[in-house]
């Protein structure tokens, strides 16, 4: 289920007018922006799996949690969609149970975007299956917001298997890598 502002000057978010986008207005901020989804998010009720916003035509869309969704964490207003300043430490989980289970710690996407396992389109992927990593090292790229975020290893390791696809989408706590550590 999606619920979505396009604010017109007459929309209403909990009992508040929002601003109008016409030529001449003032337009939203990101940060205004971010602060509207807040309130809205407050009173909603239910569950938020994902928020997109736009500060251009100030817009706000958000992904409520489907009844089967409910087991997962909701994403925070200022999580995923706040860009990335610094270079995103791959978050490093334990391993999940189940028959496929991976062997080491995984390397997950920290927000959601598109993934590159290369520095530029037809250049060398940064790393390869078998590669020894070191803490602190680049392993791929997940652009969001047309912002391109480094993700780092948080630990020394061999590649053992790449989960992700270049140039595809991901989730945010996506498995991208999965290690192995000595």
């Amino acid at each position: 289920m999606t619920s979505a502002i396009e604010h017109n000057g007459t929309d209403r978010v909990l009992g508040r007018v929002l601003p109008d986008p016409a030529p001449g207005n003032r337009q939203l901020t990101l940060s205004e922006l971010r602060e509207e989804a807040e309130l809205l998010i407050s009173g909603l009720g239910s569950p938020v799996r994902r928020v997109s916003l736009r500060a251009g035509v100030n817009a706000v869309e958000i992904d409520l949690a489907s009844p089967e969704d409910t087991a997962a964490p909701a994403v925070p207003a200022s999580g995923p969609a706040a860009p990335a300043v610094a270079p995103a430490a791959a978050a490093v989980a334990p391993p999940p149970a189940g028959p496929e289970a991976p062997a080491g710690p995984t390397v997950r996407a920290p927000l959601v975007g598109t993934v590159y396992l290369a520095p530029e389109p037809g250049a060398e992927p940064f790393v390869a299956v078998g590669d020894r990593v070191s803490q602190g090292q680049q392993l791929a790229i997940v652009e969001a917001m047309k912002l391109m975020n480094p993700i780092v290893a948080d630990r020394d390791g061999t590649i053992a298997r790449i989960v992700a696809e270049d140039a595809a989408m991901v989730e945010f706590d996506a498995v991208l890598f999965e290690l192995e550590v000595e």
